[in-house]
């Protein structure tokens, strides 16, 4: 589990996300305490060029799991 939050936390993908060139939706919970928003999908959505950003308001981490009825609805569409 070290290694994996090691090499999520150390690992920069700014240009793995600038050669996306398709359309993308950025899904984030604005009450993730695991990864916060300000560190990821805002940044994330800056960098992807057809890039959608969707806050979820309250939702945590594991908001696939815990909100289902919320979140497939959207992938769905």
């Amino acid at each position: 589990h070290y290694d994996c939050i090691e090499a999520f936390s150390e690992t920069d993908f700014t240009e793995d996300l600038r050669k996306i060139d398709v359309p993308v939706l950025i899904m984030h919970g604005d009450d993730d305490q695991i990864v916060p928003i300000a560190d990821s999908a805002l940044l994330a959505a800056e960098l992807v060029k057809h890039g959608t950003l969707k806050v979820y308001e309250g939702l945590p981490h594991g908001m696939c799991t815990t909100h289902p009825e919320i979140i497939n609805p959207d992938l769905l569409a």
